[in-house]
């Protein structure tokens, strides 16, 4: 892991395009602006984890209602 500090209105670059900007420092938070490609998906870690479980649980269920259509065929 890389880690560095900065101060408000410094920021990093992350490639070409993607920039990250340190814009206020209140107490214990930061707040980041992030300027990136539309293209490029931005999410809180924790918002990022609940699309990746509700994925997985749909493909679950996708693959549970292909092997009972199967079986369904199979006694055909």
């Amino acid at each position: 892991m890389l880690v560095l500090t900065r101060k408000q209105n410094e920021s990093i670059q992350i490639g070409e395009d993607v920039e990250i900007k340190v814009l206020a420092i209140e107490g214990d938070q930061i707040k980041l602006g992030i300027d990136a490609p539309k293209s490029v998906d931005i999410h809180r870690k924790e918002v990022y984890l609940d699309i990746q479980n509700q994925n997985n649980e749909a493909a679950n269920v996708s693959l549970d209602i292909l092997e009972l259509l199967e079986d369904k065929n199979k006694d055909r």
